[in-house]
């Protein structure tokens, strides 16, 4: 369903219909935290000495997470862009179709 035809659900299923994005939103913000923590953190940080970050820990977690958070930003721009192709392509097939 799209999110265009929530206002036609009734108010009990676009409550639910609400509570279930709400949870695959969550659990998506989860996935991704965990998986930047493995690629970021896990590389830079091998040692335990003490319990703060050294300078180059740091500084080696948080280029790596902004280069993770911009290639994860780039990747969703290229998936909308993808997403609206299809979509305008399958609308022009639709009417050629007519």
């Amino acid at each position: 369903m799209s999110m265009e035809g929530i206002p036609n659900l009734p108010p009990h299923l676009q409550g639910e219909f609400m509570r279930n994005l709400e949870n695959i939103q969550m659990k998506d913000s989860l996935r991704l935290y965990n998986h930047l923590v493995q690629t970021c953190f896990t590389p830079c940080v091998t040692s335990f000495r003490s319990k703060s970050l050294d300078k180059y820990e740091t500084s080696c977690v948080e280029h790596c997470a902004e280069r993770y958070i911009k290639m994860t930003q780039r990747v969703g721009l290229r998936f909308a862009e993808s997403q609206a192709l299809q979509q305008k392509r399958a609308a022009e097939a639709a009417a050629g179709g007519k």
